[in-house]
């Protein structure tokens, strides 16, 4: 039985991935058949489906969205990057470490990759051109940073696992062997994923400097200048408080995640009218329009992987894939190789969001059973994930910073492949050692 349902579900999604079909029409026809082949009441499937949408987590989706697309239309991460490029300074590389200091700074506005890229290089990537960088470079630095979108608090892709494995718990026998584990919540995500993603900044950083030695890409100026520096900080300060008003409501407790991203709208509608007098309604309407579009696109994706990881759970997938993996090897470290290396070649072919939906159900019952802490977990899954923003054939991000800059996709492939390394690296550490992810939370009493 277990057999022809994994056949029916993952079989019947490959194929219609194969066909050309979409990822929701995949999961779903899929979810259906194995549906109609249990005998099940297909109306189940809509019971599940609506459910799936209902949960009050699941709001700050479409908020934070909408934050993200109001900051950008108010000016919020132009001031920004001009603060990232005053701090940065004589540094060699200056330019390309800038770029990753502002995704870091819009990313923990926007938690979305593209959007980072997007509102980062359209600003960075000409002015690096136009102090001598190669296109492909500047428009690979940019890409690779972007995905900083997905792991820097607050995280999409982190409230969309939290949605997925919060019903879950640890089977007694997980418990009786390794204790009690932490619970999963959206605002532990969100603080666990913090040094990790400095980590990986770091990383890129490292990488930049290194390649920007090589190029001659020189700094932006001889020496650090207070004055300008201190301009820069002048003209950004209500765009610099805006994430620290968010990440710091959540650290504290004062507002849970999806509150924050509601103070984030009206702090950014705010400033955006009153103070940096940018945003008129023809830009609300095209932020509304933006998240509109975003938001059922993956409210869809959401409910048919529901339904779909609902089935796998159901007829006991899971601890069957973890009794194989445990066969091949009950060494940790190989055990957390192969399902980064799993989740890093899934993440080159697959929307990292779907990714996400299809798999919790899946990995989290084995990472339980094998003593792994979930938030653990959740923090290595967004950002294995994270990299395929950055690695072709889907590689999101690569397209955006192409267009933006008008080198081809494969020149930038092939200059983004040694920050996908210094990210890969950077992952592995992370897996290897729990207290960068759990060392934050506990330090706040989560």
């Amino acid at each position: 039985m277990e057999t022809t349902i994994v056949w029916i579900l993952f079989g019947g999604f490959l194929a219609l991935l194969l066909i050309g079909a979409p990822i929701t029409v995949s999961l779903g026809v899929s979810a259906l058949v194995a549906f109609l082949y249990l005998e099940e009441n297909p109306i189940k499937l809509v019971q599940i489906a609506f459910t799936s949408v209902g949960s009050f987590p699941l709001m700050a989706l479409p908020a934070f969205i909408l934050a993200g697309a109001l900051m950008e239309a108010a000016g919020v991460s132009r001031r920004l990057v001009k603060i990232a490029e005053a701090m940065t300074g004589p540094i060699t590389g200056g330019l390309g470490m800038a770029t990753v200091m502002a995704c870091i700074f819009f990313g923990a506005i926007s938690g979305s990759g593209p959007a980072t890229t997007a509102a980062v290089g359209m600003l960075m990537i000409p002015a690096m051109v136009n102090r001598g960088y190669d296109r492909g470079y500047a428009s690979a630095i940019t890409a690779s940073s972007g995905g900083l979108g997905v792991i820097i608090p607050p995280s999409i892709p982190m409230v969309i696992f939290g949605v997925s494995g919060m019903g879950m718990r640890p089977p007694p026998e997980a418990v009786e062997k390794f204790g009690e584990f932490q619970s999963l919540s959206i605002s532990k995500l969100f603080i666990a994923g913090f040094l990790p993603a400095f980590l990986i900044a770091t990383a890129v950083i490292i990488m930049n400097y290194y390649r920007c030695k090589q190029r001659g890409y020189m700094g932006l100026t001889d020496s650090w200048s207070a004055a300008d520096t201190g301009k820069a900080l002048k003209e950004g300060f209500w765009s610099a408080l805006a994430p620290l008003i968010i990440l710091g409501g959540i650290y504290t407790g004062f507002f849970t995640p999806t509150e924050s991203a509601i103070v984030a709208i009206f702090y950014t509608l705010a400033i955006g009218v009153f103070v940096h007098k940018e945003l008129g309604l023809k830009d609300i309407s095209h932020s509304l329009e933006t998240t509109t579009w975003i938001s059922g696109r993956v409210l869809l994706i959401l409910f048919t992987a529901t339904v779909f990881g609902r089935l796998l759970v159901e007829n006991d997938i899971p601890p069957i894939v973890a009794e194989a993996l445990l066969d091949m090897t009950n060494n940790m470290y190989l055990i957390w190789g192969l399902i980064i290396a799993f989740l890093l070649f899934v993440g080159m072919f697959m929307e990292t969001l779907a990714t996400i939906m299809i798999l919790t159900p899946v990995l989290l019952p084995i990472m339980y059973n094998l003593g792994v802490d979930p938030v653990h977990f959740g923090v290595v899954m967004v950002a294995a994930l994270a990299v395929g923003f950055q690695t072709p054939p889907l590689g999101e991000n690569l397209f955006v910073a192409s267009g933006i800059g008008g080198a081809s996709i494969e020149d930038i492939s092939v200059k983004a492949l040694p920050f996908a390394m210094m990210s890969i690296i950077a992952i592995f550490i992370i897996a290897y050692v729990p207290e960068i992810s759990l060392w934050l939370p506990s330090l706040l009493g989560y």
